[in-house]
């Protein structure tokens, strides 16, 4: 079971310690949510590095939700993206200490959604997701707003994507 929860920043907090890596992602199918991602490491000259290719299958659900993921190879990666529809996610994430051994993966999202910043932070029950308090640069919890989540981004047309990133904007 996956729990996290979704947010917008007020601002960046600190990055240049944060582990970085760049995501491109897109999706074979989006109910039930059957994704391909390539993730590569970036150094700190900003240079990709070691690739590694995922399957990823995911149950409804916009806070808690199944999730089960597989190594895949290149080949299969690049048949699985051919069969794609939609937009391709490209977004760097880097991933911040919180309190209570919790992370922050931060989205800076390039392409289609560039000026688009997200942050998540997964949890290890509802619980402890429902109580916790984010940081003083958390500006919004966007967890129940599906218009957030990566699958029904891949699907937005271009007057969506724009009314998204002018809304994020006003906020």
């Amino acid at each position: 079971m996956e729990i996290e929860r979704k947010f917008l920043l007020s601002s960046l907090p600190e990055l240049e310690q944060a582990y970085c890596y760049r995501i491109e992602q897109a999706y074979v199918e989006t109910d039930p949510v059957i994704r391909v991602r390539l993730r590569a490491d970036i150094s700190a000259d900003g240079a990709l590095g070691k690739e590694r290719y995922i399957l990823t299958v995911k149950t409804g659900g916009l806070m808690a939700h199944e999730e089960f993921e597989t190594d895949i190879s290149k080949e299969a990666y690049e048949r699985l993206c051919a069969k794609a529809c939609g937009n391709v996610i490209t977004k760097d994430r880097y991933i911040l200490p919180l309190e209570d051994d919790l992370k922050l993966e931060l989205d800076i999202f390039h392409g289609a959604f560039e000026g688009l910043v997200l942050g998540e932070v997964e949890f290890p029950s509802e619980e402890k997701a429902r109580d916790y308090t984010p940081p003083s640069y958390i500006k919004e919890d966007v967890t129940m707003d599906g218009r957030f989540h990566n699958n029904r981004m891949s699907m937005m047309s271009s007057e969506e994507i724009e009314a998204l990133l002018s809304s994020v904007h006003q906020l």
